[in-house]
């Protein structure tokens, strides 16, 4: 998308964007219920992309959704098996290696790298409401991550050069996924990417072999990770690329380390800092700026 959305399509697309982003900010809590049955990053990565690819095609396939062509089909299976699984992969191994505030922080550099990236390639317009909302998202979501970084304890260096990858991965496959999912069904788009990335993991769980779920807990936490903040996650995020462009959908994502914080303290009884609220109430003031209808 090169420019401006229609006011009606802006709203729809900001509130999909936000939407995905609290299904992805769930994911988290879920893959620390699924961690504690015992399973493995390459097992939970292979069920979630395995399950969702499956619910995702039966649905495309129910809705009679047409797949897309040959270049189409090609590029959307390249950003699953190189984009998402590399993205998924870099991301969950750094947080072996570093604390998950430093992980979280620097992969929220993506938002940047987009908007960078999309000026580049995608001759979006990035006007001085984008970039001063860019520049709250991100100082908002420093500071809602900040007390794990304040508790941080020694972090190997690879997991740092990890973390940045798993920013600049994710920040090409946003835009490269800008223009074909103008073109091709969320539902198509999403499938395809899924299966792809699934036959990554699936591959590497049968060459070292698979780490199940011991408890029904786990179980459903692959569940939840697979049709929440897989399916419903991906899909919504795709169809409000396809309506706002690159530059705003990363950085309306920037919520996500927000919804975060919040599912933590409720679900796992987590404590939230008084610097945590101030950056998501930044994080908000930026989500307001990107969703109001820009004019060209």
């Amino acid at each position: 998308m090169t420019g401006d959305a229609p006011p009606a399509a802006s709203l729809t697309g900001a509130a999909l964007i936000v939407a995905s982003a609290l299904a992805f900010g769930a994911m988290a809590i879920f893959a620390r219920i699924a961690y504690a049955s015992g399973i493995d990053t390459s097992t939970l990565l292979a069920l979630r992309f395995g399950i969702a690819a499956a619910v995702l095609a039966a649905v495309a396939r129910l809705r009679g959704v047409p797949l897309p062509g040959g270049r189409d089909v090609a590029l959307l299976a390249l950003m699953g098996a190189v984009g998402y699984a590399g993205q998924a992969w870099t991301f969950f191994t750094a947080l072996t290696m570093a604390p998950a505030g430093v992980v979280a922080l620097l992969l929220y550099l993506y938002p940047a790298l987009v908007a960078v990236l999309a000026t580049m390639f995608l001759h979006e317009r990035l006007s001085a409401t984008r970039v001063a909302a860019l520049a709250i998202a991100l100082g908002g979501m420093a500071l809602t991550v900040a007390p794990a970084l304040s508790a941080a304890g020694p972090t190997r260096p690879a997991g740092i050069a990890l973390a940045l990858a798993a920013a600049m991965i994710y920040a090409i496959y946003i835009v490269a996924g800008t223009r074909v999912s103008a073109r091709v069904s969320p539902w198509a788009t999403a499938s395809i990417v899924c299966a792809a990335a699934a036959t990554v993991f699936v591959l590497a769980v049968a060459s070292r072999g698979a780490h199940w779920p011991q408890t029904a807990s786990g179980w459903l936490a692959i569940a939840a990770i697979a049709l929440v903040s897989t399916v419903a996650a991906i899909t919504l995020f795709f169809a409000g690329l396809a309506r706002i462009g690159a530059t705003r959908a990363s950085t309306l994502s920037t919520v996500e380390p927000l919804f975060t914080v919040l599912l933590a303290a409720l679900v796992l009884d987590e404590s939230i800092a008084a610097i945590q609220l101030v950056g998501g109430a930044l994080i908000l003031s930026a989500v307001w700026m990107l969703a109001r209808p820009q004019r060209a």
